[in-house]
């Protein structure tokens, strides 16, 4: 089966192509456009990026087509993101998606972003199948999921706030670097020695038992606040320099990653899964990729990681998680809409 993909939840016009079945599914076409006006606001203006996806959405869908060398007669299904994200962004790719379903008279599948994101790593590696335990990591969710079958989810764990792409960026503001921050933050933390700045890892505790309500949840706002603290009291004695952009780079960093891999290794021995799957835009971060492989290799854990084009708001994950659900015999109704929050479907306390 054929299934085109659309994605428009933030600042990336996306559309590709699947084709197979089950968990043999091959990748067409890919088709991503970043809208890189937003580097200059230092973050995604919502007005900006819907209006991008309005001039996008059509080339896009057409290159990704022509790439996979087919025809709109060729689909046996449109999937579209619905929920979560910038509601006026979710809007163009929805009622894009909605139209071309009604016009060439193939199923409409609305898809969860984050239900994407799980499928990602399955699109390039045979084992990123479940059961596993799953990482989302991005720069609007941050969750720690149990997932023993697709469809089947228990979200054990979330951020109380800043998502840890969220903090990235925030912290990168506060060193003074481009948006977004967070592959400069990485870029510094990965070229710095072991620094004499230590914070503690957020909510990770020794004391903290498993019916607890933060044993698996993070935050990450008194990390950021930490940071900020650091920063003032070093401009009030000088301008901040490149050395200390690197220290505290790396001090941050350090500090996120332990809480990620700690709660992470926490749901792994909870549930004794031998796969862990990282998905989402900071998936591509190698500090944290290597942190986590290290830490479970002892236990014999595989940890899985998509490339950074599949880490990154994509149409493929997109594509991918409607062929399942087209598969399951759903459909979504011709009045589909956006929402800009929405429970991860088919999950469970």
């Amino acid at each position: 089966m054929r299934v085109l993909g659309i994605e428009t939840s933030c600042d990336e016009t996306s559309a590709a192509v699947v084709d197979g079945t089950g968990d043999r599914v091959r990748l067409a076409s890919l088709v991503i456009l970043s809208q890189d006006v937003h580097r200059i606001f230092g973050g995604v203006v919502p007005e900006i990026a819907s209006r991008e996806h309005l001039t996008a959405v059509v080339p896009v869908v057409k290159q990704a087509l022509s790439d996979a060398s087919l025809h709109l007669a060729d689909i046996d299904a449109v999937a579209v993101t619905n929920a979560p994200g910038l509601v006026g962004a979710l809007l163009v790719g929805v009622s894009f998606a909605k139209s071309l379903a009604f016009a060439i008279g193939k199923p409409l599948i609305g898809v969860h972003h984050m239900e994407g994101h799980l499928f990602a790593a399955s699109l390039e590696i045979e084992t990123a199948v479940p059961p596993f335990t799953a990482l989302l990591v991005s720069g609007g969710h941050t969750m720690i999921v149990d997932v023993p079958a697709w469809g089947s989810y228990r979200v054990l764990g979330k951020t109380r706030d800043d998502a840890a792409g969220e903090a990235f960026d925030k912290v990168g503001k506060l060193l003074g670097l481009p948006y977004p921050g967070g592959p400069h933050i990485e870029r510094l933390a990965t070229n710095a020695p072991p620094s004499k700045l230590r914070y503690s890892p957020p909510m990770l505790r020794r004391d903290q038992t498993p019916d607890g309500p933060d044993y698996y949840d993070v935050s990450f706002s008194g990390l950021k606040t930490a940071v900020l603290n650091s920063v003032n009291e070093r401009v009030a004695k000088q301008p901040l320099e490149d050395a200390d952009r690197v220290e505290l780079a790396r001090a941050f960093q350090d500090a996120l990653i332990a809480t990620l891999v700690g709660k992470t290794e926490r749901a792994v021995n909870a549930f004794g899964r031998k796969r862990v799957v990282i998905a989402g835009g900071v998936a591509a971060n190698r500090a944290l990729v290597s942190a986590l492989r290290e830490r479970l290799a002892r236990g014999g854990v595989e940890v899985i990681a998509p490339s950074a084009r599949l880490s990154t708001d994509n149409a493929a994950m997109i594509a991918r998680a409607g062929l399942h659900r087209l598969e399951r015999g759903e459909r979504s109704p011709l009045d589909l809409s956006a929402f800009a929050s929405q429970p991860l479907p088919g999950t469970s306390a």
